[in-house]
């Protein structure tokens, strides 16, 4: 059997992962990981809230006893403001970091990341407008609509134009992409210009990323939508990894590429646009997040997809964390948080990409 590309070689008699073991492996550590990291940011802030109180308000929701003894201001704080921004934070993650996952294997390349087909600055784009022209005709849900809509937009006309005989140019559409990039961030660049100085501290925030929205009705909303996108593209694994063979070997061994190809870009724009209308825009996730589950268990997408969601959203937790705390009573932007990460970790994987050529 053909093994993927960047797979290990292992020899003969010796004992051979396989992509259960893989996935239980991940499965073993990410999800208490993710669970430590969301008591850790419901507890965390200018209200004290234990773990075990944690754990108590929340078991107070199914009519457990409580494990300690906690105040009506700790229970609604909790509820009302840091809950719904936790899971908002791992609904996010998770988008972010499996559109990276496909994305990386629709291009085959491990440098790409959400933001290479234009969905982020489509959204910058029409949140810029609203903003600067005071289209405020939805109340609270215009920027989120307006980013979404954005979004989609970028990824439906990226997605058009790289076809050809009825078939979609990958090369093409990176090629587009950057191009669609340029052109959004153009206009995003000079409706910033024409902004006053409270539409620029606006945009200025929204470019850089918060979950300092979150509500409930947000959460509501975005749930099914991220939801739905991590199942699709996780139900395309097979294909995804058929892919990295190269898209004549895929369609030799019974993919349907295009058909693949256009389900996944539709799965990115629904994941990607949900996040960044709720959040803004925040960097470097799903550049980073794919590489660290690939070069934990390898590059097969049935384990690659699902341990990113987690990875993902466990990550974001802490850096919304992070921004939260770092510089009481004010909070850090958490695209500055993700970015001071993220940032060292792909000039690594620039120097080891290199590296690998040359050798």
């Amino acid at each position: 059997m053909q093994s993927l590309p960047g797979e290990r070689a292992w020899p003969v008699g010796e004992y051979v992962p396989t992509v259960q073991s893989k996935r239980i492996q991940g499965l073993l550590l990410l999800v208490p990981f993710l669970l430590l990291c969301a008591v850790a940011s419901l507890g965390a802030g200018a209200v004290s809230i234990s773990p075990l109180q944690v754990i108590s308000i929340l078991l107070s929701h199914v009519g457990l006893p409580p494990l300690a003894e906690f105040s009506e201001q700790q229970a609604a704080v909790l509820n009302v403001i840091r809950l719904p921004r936790v899971l908002l934070g791992v609904l996010v993650g998770a988008a972010l970091s499996v559109a990276g996952v496909a994305l990386q294997g629709l291009f085959r390349n491990p440098l790409a990341d959400p933001g290479l087909l234009g969905v982020s600055s489509g959204a910058s784009l029409t949140v810029s407008a609203v903003t600067v022209l005071k289209l405020q005709l939805l109340g609270f849900y215009t920027l989120p609509l307006a980013a979404f809509a954005g979004s989609l937009g970028a990824i439906l006309l990226i997605s058009s134009l790289a076809q050809e005989n009825g078939k979609t140019q990958v090369t093409m559409m990176l090629l587009c992409g950057v191009a669609i990039n340029a052109l959004c961030m153009a206009g995003t660049g000079l409706f910033t210009y024409l902004s006053t100085d409270d539409q620029l501290r606006t945009l200025t925030f929204w470019q850089l990323g918060s979950l300092s929205g979150a509500t409930w009705p947000l959460v509501t909303t975005i749930a099914p939508l991220v939801i739905l996108c991590t199942v699709g593209m996780v139900s395309l694994a097979n294909p995804l990894n058929a892919l990295l063979l190269g898209e004549a070997n895929a369609g030799h061994l019974g993919i349907s590429v295009e058909r693949t190809k256009w389900m996944l870009v539709a799965f990115v724009a629904l994941g990607v646009g949900s996040a960044v209308a709720v959040s803004g825009m925040i960097g470097f996730l799903g550049l980073v997040v794919p590489h660290l589950v690939r070069l934990w268990l390898g590059p097969n997408h049935r384990v690659l997809l699902p341990l990113s969601a987690l990875l993902g959203a466990s990550l974001l937790c802490l850096a919304d964390l992070t921004a939260r705390t770092v510089v009481v009573p004010s909070e850090l932007p958490i695209g500055i948080v993700t970015a001071l990460a993220g940032a060292p970790f792909f000039l690594y994987l620039l120097l080891r990409q290199r590296r690998t050529h040359a050798s």
